[in-house]
């Protein structure tokens, strides 16, 4: 089972030592890779608005500028994004931000990407909410042509490029993994028809699983494309509707059972939350770090 942690915004409040300190020990510690989440503002409730799954004054460090940081601190991890939401971003953009964190990071990146749920966030950075989709599908085809082609023409959908060409090329090329999250039907065409992988936010049974897996390998096969090529990672999260939800975990067992379950239903990867780690009690950097050392020893012993 690979293992990665979705870094903790929250240790900024320690310093900038603490952060690199934060991810450098991860990977003294083993795990494979570190993800960091997205969103560049939120929004308040107001009228018209409702309220989100977030305090809109949660602190959130921006993922680009974040991963570059912690790529100089280490040198094995792999470095990600959980998610980045990209249509709400200008694609030639982040396609060389992403080459150019590959290139100093020596070929480490993967990139998660998903269409968000904030209307109020994409009305502030000037994008249209209502065609994330289309456009989600047409940046992903140009992240790749910049990464992977001399020059890049395209005409057509939502973004045009005329005899462009971008350097340097990502040591990854037009490889470099591109994982998709999201929990519907759309999602999972798009999974299957253009990602390397799904990163799944919160599963339910090994039913839902089922559902959800064979629709990312149905849509595969239909577009031509291996379907057990696609990688398979779940954020390691209480059941839906448990009671207990915000002492998970501060109770191991109960992570490590998760985390076996989750290898049961197919997935190959599991995510960690350090800042649910932060809300269970690990009130610190150190606190945190003890605690998912703690958890990388029963992990390894119990599930492999």
């Amino acid at each position: 089972m690979k293992l990665s942690i979705e870094f903790p915004s929250v240790a900024y409040r320690e310093g900038p030592e603490a952060v690199r300190r934060f991810a450098a020990t991860l990977e003294q510690i083993g795990y494979d890779h570190i993800d960091v989440f997205d969103h560049v503002v939120m929004g308040y409730p107001v009228d018209g608005r409702p309220p989100g799954p977030y305090n809109p004054a949660m602190p959130i460090l921006e993922p680009l500028m974040t991963l570059a940081h912690l790529a100089a601190v280490t040198s094995r991890v792999t470095l990600g994004t959980e998610v980045l939401v990209l249509p709400q971003r200008q694609p030639a953009l982040v396609a060389k931000q992403v080459s150019t964190l590959d290139t100093l990071s020596g070929g480490r990146v993967r990139l998660g990407v998903g269409v968000g749920w904030q209307a109020s966030e994409y009305e502030a950075l000037g994008e249209d909410f209502h065609t994330r989709g289309a456009r989600m599908d047409d940046a992903i085809r140009l992240l790749r042509a910049y990464w992977g082609e001399a020059r890049v023409d395209l005409d057509g959908g939502h973004y045009r490029a005329v005899a462009m060409a971008m350097e340097p090329k990502p040591p990854q090329g037009r490889a470099l993994p591109v994982w998709i999250g999201g929990n519907s039907e759309p999602a999972y065409r798009r999974v299957g028809r253009l990602g390397d992988g799904w990163l799944a936010s919160r599963v339910g049974d090994a039913e839902d699983a089922r559902r959800a897996i064979d629709a990312i390998r149905r849509h595969a096969e239909q577009a031509g494309r291996d379907p057990g090529a696609i990688g398979l990672q779940s954020m390691v999260a209480p059941p839906p509707r448990d009671a207990e939800g915000k002492r998970f975990y501060a109770e191991h067992d109960r992570v490590v059972a998760r985390i076996a379950a989750l290898q049961a239903m197919g997935f190959g990867w599991a995510a960690l939350n350090a800042t649910a780690v932060f809300q269970a009690g690990a009130r610190s950097v150190d606190a945190m770090l003890e605690a998912l050392g703690r958890l990388h020893g029963r992990i390894r012993a119990e599930v492999g």
